[in-house]
């Protein structure tokens, strides 16, 4: 029997949209059954109805734990390892959150993690990606033990809403939370734009920019047209950026309707991370950039002159 676990991704105010795209994933499983997972220091119920909103959700499941309330991947992993036995499959998104504890939980389940699926041929053979997006490889996993995978989103868009919401059931679960990790305190940057992993429009810039005072340019170009705002691994080594806007192999993997690389060359790490964009616009005065190769349009000229003309006109 295929009975597949989702575990959900919130922020304690909404539900992350990775887990529609992860539910579109485990669409081709055919499953008899697929739970969504949710954890909480005090449960949500704008976060709960969205996933029991969800198409293909046959339970959601919520358990409640003071743990929870700033989850660590130890935490995460403890509650996991007491329930998934009546499993087939764990499967979460490709996120930072996902990445810190499947790993820990195929370990100690001692299986082994497949990772980025991006496409499901049958409960067990999927295809991935290798070689920094460059080649895909189709593999086999043992259909005689737990199967641990994260879902590579870029490579599928959210499913729509169910007709008849999900049932809910809280849980109650003994679980030994470890004490060798505990929560110090989080820092992150703040912004009102919209987010890198999910929105359908972003504008990137490049070691091109030159500083990070003229990354002002860029973000002026986002606010206008109501995009994201990313970099190249070269602007975020160079300190123009903070890591967290880095698109790429060791970035973020994203998949915009409308992707804008301005003052990028092109590396193949970077072009890794937008491959599945569907319009790439290049803007770059090195008409030899190899990010000419992949774009669907293309502008030859100083990122300086075009993106002022492109506002005047995006404002007519």
């Amino acid at each position: 029997m295929t009975k597949i676990l989702v575990v959900g991704e919130h922020d304690g105010k909404q539900l992350n949209p990775s887990v529609a795209k992860v539910l579109n994933c485990v669409s081709g499983f055919q499953a008899e059954q697929t739970d969504v997972l949710l954890m909480f220091a005090e449960p949500v119920q704008q976060i709960i109805q969205a996933a029991a909103d969800i198409e293909g959700v046959s339970r959601v499941l919520t358990v409640k734990a003071p743990e929870f309330e700033n989850p660590l991947g130890a935490s995460v992993v403890a509650l996991l390892s007491a329930m998934v036995d009546e499993y087939s499959h764990v499967l979460v998104a490709n996120t930072t959150y996902g990445k810190d504890f499947m790993p820990r939980l195929a370990a100690l389940k001692g299986v082994t993690q497949i990772s980025d699926l991006m496409r499901v041929e049958s409960p067990y053979i999927f295809d991935r990606p290798t070689y920094a997006g460059n080649a895909i490889v189709t593999i086999e996993a043992p259909s005689d033990q737990l199967l641990c995978a994260t879902v590579r989103c870029a490579s599928y868009s959210a499913v729509g809403k169910s007709a008849q919401p999900a049932p809910v059931e809280p849980l109650e679960v003994s679980v030994e939370f470890p004490t060798h990790t505990r929560f110090i305190e989080r820092q992150a940057g703040s912004s009102d734009r919209p987010d890198l992993s999910s929105s359908k429009t972003v504008v990137s810039g490049g070691r091109g920019v030159g500083s990070s005072e003229n990354f002002k340019v860029i973000y002026n170009f986002a606010d206008i047209i109501g995009a994201a705002v990313g970099a190249s691994r070269a602007a975020v080594d160079a300190g123009y950026v903070p890591n967290e806007m880095q698109v790429g192999q060791t970035g973020k993997i994203i998949a915009p309707d409308l992707y804008f690389a301005v003052g990028i060359s092109g590396a193949i790490q970077h072009l890794a991370g937008i491959k599945d964009a569907g319009t790439i616009v290049a803007i770059n005065k090195d008409e030899e950039a190899p990010i000419f190769d992949i774009a669907d349009l293309g502008l030859v000229g100083d990122l300086f002159t075009v993106l002022p003309l492109l506002e005047e006109e995006i404002k007519k």
